[in-house]
C-alpha cells in the first residue's frame, strides 16, 4: 500500500475534483470484471465505461469508449496483456494500470513496465476476499492518479543488444568512489530501466535505486532487469555490502538506507514503511559518501526527496532533476525545483552522459 507522503492527498483531491474518470476494464474472468467495477464505482468520480475478456476486445472498447484509463490483465486469450500493451501504446495511447497474478513471472512484469504501463498491481486473491477489500483504495488511487499521466512522456524503452556472456567487463574489480542515489515514485520503473541500459558499469560507483513498485514484485523484476543489461541488479536486502558495478533497487514501501559499519564496509539497510524514503536514501548516502554522492530526482508524484537533496548540497555533492517537460509525472521534481535544492536540470536521455561526466572529472555542479 501506499504511504500518505507519496500517495500526495493534494493531487489527489484536485483530480476528484477536476472531472469524472472514464475506466474500461479488461480481463477474461467475469467474476474479476464484476469485482472490479464493483471497487471501481464505489467512488463517486470513477465510471467504468465498459469491460472486455480478451486484448483484442479491449482495443476495439478503446477505440468505441476513448477511456481515460485502462485495467489490464495479462494472461488472457486471443490477445494476452503485453500483446495488448505494445498495440495500445502505439495506436490507442492511454494510461494503463496493469492488474495481474503473474507478478512473480520477471519477464512479464518487466516487459509491462518497459512498454510504459503506469503501474503493475498484483491481483487479489478472490472476488468476495479480504484481500479484494483491502486492495480497494488503493486501486481507486491508482485510477485517478493514472488519469493525469502526461501521455506524451510516456515511452517504451529500446533495450540495447548485450549479453553477459559477451561483457567480461561487467566482472571486473574497480574501487568504489561514488554512490548514485535515484529517488522516484508512481512511473519511476521505465525510466530506471532506461537509464541503466545507457550507463557504463565500468564507473567507479554502487547505484541505489528507491522507486514506487509493489514489493511483491521486485525480485521477480530485478531478475529479468539484471539479464538485459551490463550492471549487476540485484534487490536491497538487510546488511549487504556496497559494491562498484552493483545497482541495488527497493520499492517505497521497503525502502533502503545507507549504513558505514564500525569496520569501513558502507552497506544497505532495508526498512518497512519509512514514511519518507526517498529522503533516506538521500541523507543516508550524503552522509556516508559525502561530496562524492550524485542524487538524482526523477518522474513521480509527491514531495519526498527534496530535503535529500538538501542534505546532499550542504555535503557538496551532486544534485540533479529530471527536467519535469520529460517527466510522466512532474509533481516530484518540480517541487525540489521549486525549493532550489536542484544543481542541475536535464533531459531524460541527458543524465547518463552527465553522470559519466561527473564521476571523471568534469564536474557538472
Amino acid at each position: 500500500m501506499t504511504n500518505e507522503k507519496n500517495s500526495n492527498p493534494e493531487l489527489l483531491a484536485e483530480v476528484v475534483l477536476a472531472k469524472k474518470i472514464k475506466v474500461l476494464i479488461v480481463d477474461d474472468a467475469a467474476f474479476m470484471r464484476k469485482a472490479f467495477l464493483s471497487m471501481l464505482e464505489s467512488d463517486a468520480q470513477i465510471e467504468v465505461v465498459g469491460t472486455a475478456a480478451n486484448g483484442q476486445e479491449g482495443l476495439e472498447q478503446i477505440a468505441k469508449l476513448q477511456p481515460d484509463v485502462v485495467t489490464l490483465d495479462i494472461d488472457m486469450p486471443v490477445m494476452d496483456g503485453i500483446t495488448s500493451i505494445r498495440h495500445i501504446m502505439i495506436k490507442s495511447p492511454v494510461p494503463v494500470v496493469v492488474l495481474s497474478s503473474l507478478f512473480s513471472d520477471g519477464a512479464i512484469t518487466f516487459d509491462a513496465l518497459r512498454l510504459g504501463v503506469v503501474d503493475f498491481i498484483p491481483k487479489p486473491s478472490g472476488a468476495v476476499s479480504t484481500d479484494i477489500d483491502s486492495s480497494r483504495q488503493h486501486l481507486i488511487d491508482r485510477i485517478k492518479l493514472a488519469s493525469e499521466v502526461n501521455l506524451e512522456n510516456v515511452r517504451r524503452v529500446r533495450l540495447p543488444q548485450w549479453k553477459s556472456s559477451d561483457d567480461l567487463e561487467r566482472y571486473g574489480y574497480r574501487p568504489l568512489e561514488y554512490l548514485l542515489a535515484l529517488g522516484t515514485t508512481l512511473s519511476g520503473p521505465n525510466t530506471i530501466i532506461r537509464l541503466l541500459a545507457n550507463l557504463p558499469p565500468t564507473l567507479p560507483a554502487a547505484v541505489v535505486v528507491v522507486v514506487e513498485m509493489a514489493p511483491k514484485i521486485i525480485s521477480a523484476f530485478v531478475e529479468r532487469f539484471d539479464m538485459l543489461v551490463p550492471w549487476e541488479i540485484c534487490a536491497v536486502q538487510d546488511e549487504m555490502a556496497l559494491k562498484q558495478g552493483v545497482c541495488y533497487i527497493s520499492s517505497c514501501q521497503k525502502s533502503a538506507k545507507v549504513l558505514k559499519q564500525s569496520d569501513g564496509t558502507i552497506s544497505l539497510q532495508s526498512v518497512e514503511n519509512s514514511c519518507e524514503p526517498l529522503n533516506q536514501l538521500f541523507i543516508s548516502a550524503a552522509d556516508v559518501f559525502q561530496q562524492n554522492t550524485v542524487g538524482i530526482l526523477l518522474t513521480g508524484i509527491g514531495t519526498d526527496g527534496a530535503e535529500g537533496l538538501a542534505r546532499i548540497q550542504e555535503v557538496s555533492g551532486v544534485t540533479m532533476a529530471q527536467d519535469t517537460q520529460t517527466c510522466v509525472y512532474p509533481n516530484l521534481t518540480d517541487n525540489a525545483i521549486k525549493l532550489g535544492v536542484v544543481n542541475t536540470i536535464l533531459d531524460e536521455s541527458e543524465l547518463p552522459q552527465a553522470i559519466i561526466s561527473i564521476m571523471s572529472g568534469k564536474e557538472l555542479r
